[in-house]
């Protein structure tokens, strides 16, 4: 691999700093990863690996057995092609074009102004380090990089049967170290959709945009239980019950760009009546404090403006703006149930992703999440009564299943005896409230043996993502040791 000029590509293990340096390199936000996997392709050929590519995106690298241990399990090292586009509001930046820009920051190493794509890129790194270091010791060694996994997980859902030789799957897409993950949630996508009427009576109306900003933000999964705020949520609270002294209407919305993103900021252009400008800004003022009040402790830079905007569309009709205000205002968001058999665990999760104005309607994106069908079929009851309430529909799409747990799981005991030998601790092992693609990979492989590890990514999704530098390193010697403790397959 060519060396990059950036600071990280010197850090250690260098192995894994060095891959990582120019995945950052390579624009690969999900649906616009072909740039990296063909990087890839063309790498692992040079490298003299077998590399294929399914009708998914799906790419598949083949090393053989260290010689002497031919006879071990084969082992799939498994991690996700693409990486979450997010940015701050001033930062410049085309995820299909422009590199990621990561810095080392004291213990960590960030990214100026946008997500570091630490998810899952430090894992693809290990994967392809492992692929081409000649001093690892291994079994037959197959590495499978999926496409799409953070819009969709596409490349999980195309996966064939029969594809894949290995006997244990380790998936790198876990972001604690010293956890490892025997399970996880499924999940399904909703979508609302509210059609537009818009009225003509709209002479004599001043034009704002009204917007909530500066949130954390965060992942859907790893981080509905912390609390943070959801942007779409306090915006559709001020439109419903903050502006009551003003004659307030709505012109359009938006917020939020993922539906597995908490969303950090979303706006709505309103009008007002000329002569209700004063009252509008004091309204904006006094909800601004009660925010700082309510939520300054755990989103500090929390902003709520007001700024005049020119869109020229008519307002939309009372009973349009009345429905579709009522039903964000109402739509259950965050935790909605812990786990009785995981403590600490969120059951069922619901994320209130993104809000869209297009041209004949407006579409708000909706992201459930449970550790039990029943959980995801409840949510599902919810919205559909909410939907019904609103008059208005909703679909469901993408529903993938959860990762059941198993205790009897031999790579799991081997991950615990091979760290405490190294650390002289024992791992936590857990659930994780989060989509991993281990529960649709038992759909076309269901005696596959996995687990699901990876070193500390804090605020993956944001731009506060981080990943911790000696985490890496304690991450990539349990890879090593994993891989040299793989059994003798069965006579």
């Amino acid at each position: 691999m060519e060396s990059t000029v950036s600071e990280i590509s010197q850090l250690s293990p260098r192995p894994v700093w060095a891959f990582f340096d120019q995945i950052c390199a390579i624009p690969h936000p999900s649906y616009h990863e072909s740039q990296l996997a063909q990087f890839i392709i063309d790498w692992a050929k040079g490298r003299g690996l077998d590399v294929r590519q399914d009708q998914t995106g799906n790419l598949l690298i083949r090393k053989p057995a260290t010689p002497g241990m031919e006879n071990r399990k084969g082992v799939v090292l498994q991690a996700h092609l693409d990486m979450v586009p997010q940015k701050n509001e001033h930062t410049v930046h085309d995820f299909t074009r422009d590199p990621i820009r990561p810095y080392v920051d004291g213990d960590w190493v960030t990214a100026d102004g946008t997500t570091l794509g630490a998810d899952n890129g430090i894992g693809m790194a290990s994967c392809l380090a492992v692929l081409d270091a000649d001093d690892i010791e291994h079994g037959p060694l197959e590495v499978l990089l999926t496409t799409n996994e953070e819009a969709g997980m596409d490349g999980a859902f195309g996966l064939e049967a029969g594809w894949l030789n290995g006997d244990i799957l380790l998936n790198t897409d876990s972001e604690q170290e010293g956890e490892v993950y025997m399970g996880c949630a499924g999940g399904v996508d909703a979508s609302m959709h509210f059609p537009i009427e818009r009225q003509t009576d709209d002479e004599g109306l001043a034009r704002f945009t009204v917007g909530i900003k500066g949130l954390k933000g965060g992942h859907s999964g790893v981080d509905i239980h912390t609390g943070r705020a959801n942007a779409n949520k306090l915006l559709a609270r001020l439109l419903s019950h903050h502006l009551g002294e003003t004659d307030t209407r709505l012109l359009a919305l938006r917020g939020g760009t993922l539906r597995n993103a908490i969303p950090r900021e979303a706006f709505a252009d309103i009008a007002v009546p000329a002569d209700q400008q004063q009252a509008l800004a004091a309204a904006i003022d006094d909800f601004a404090m009660l925010m700082k009040a309510e939520l300054g402790q755990l989103e500090p830079q929390i902003t709520v403006i007001l700024e005049p905007c020119d869109n020229p569309v008519a307002p939309l009709t009372r009973a349009v703006q009345s429905r579709l205000l009522a039903a964000l205002n109402a739509a259950p968001n965050g935790v909605v149930r812990m786990s009785d058999d995981i403590p600490g665990v969120v059951e069922t999760s619901l994320n209130l992703g993104v809000i869209n104005t297009e041209e004949d309607r407006i579409t708000v994106l909706f992201l459930i999440r449970s550790l039990i069908d029943s959980g995801r079929e409840m949510m599902q009851g919810m919205l559909q009564s909410l939907a019904s309430l609103a008059n208005v529909t909703v679909e469901f799409s993408g529903a993938y299943p959860g990762w059941k747990p198993d205790p009897d799981s031999q790579i799991m005991h081997i991950f615990r005896d091979t760290y405490e030998g190294i650390y002289q601790r024992k791992p936590d092992i857990m659930v994780i409230h989060a989509g991993l693609e281990c529960g649709l990979f038992k759909k076309p492989y269901p005696t596959m043996d996995m687990i699901s590890f990876g070193p500390t990514i804090k605020f993956p999704h944001s731009p506060d993502e981080k990943v911790h530098i000696d985490s890496v390193g304690h991450y990539w010697q349990q890879m090593q040791a994993i891989l040299k403790a793989i059994p003798a397959k069965s006579a």
